[in-house]
């Protein structure tokens, strides 16, 4: 499965011992993960000012993120898609990288359920399908 991990998603994953951890872990080990350097970009300002990370250390997440990825040019998506213009990108590498699906925590994206075929789960609804 090709699967868009979205910025919460990915903070989630080094900032606590919990679901996102275990469902980040489980999905670079048995699918494909696609980012965009958008997303990248996204990570690296956040995971410096949210959790206060060094320059080095986000650089040295991001690039083990970059290595261990599928690394897309988004697609353009229409601007009244969502009202948040930061999650056009998002959708766009979904696209871009025919993905099956996008994992977020993101509420508006969420709300859309499907984006051009490729399903929009939470963390908790993805871990649950990839465990049946």
């Amino acid at each position: 499965m090709r699967v868009v991990l979205d910025t919460n998603v990915l903070l989630a994953s080094i900032a606590t011992h919990g679901l996102c951890q275990a469902l980040v872990t489980l999905v670079y080990r048995d699918h494909v993960v696609v980012l965009s350097e958008h997303i990248l970009e996204e990570v690296s300002r956040n995971y410096r000012r949210k959790f206060k990370a060094t320059a080095a250390r986000a650089a040295f997440f991001v690039a083990i993120l970059r290595s261990n990825s599928e690394i897309v040019k988004p697609a353009r998506v229409p601007r009244g898609t969502v009202k948040d213009r930061d999650d056009l990108p998002v959708l766009g590498t979904a696209a871009a990288g025919s993905a099956d699906c996008i994992v977020t925590g993101d509420q508006e994206l969420l709300d859309l359920a499907v984006f051009g075929g490729v399903l929009i789960l939470s963390p908790r609804a993805f871990y649950e399908r990839l465990r049946r």
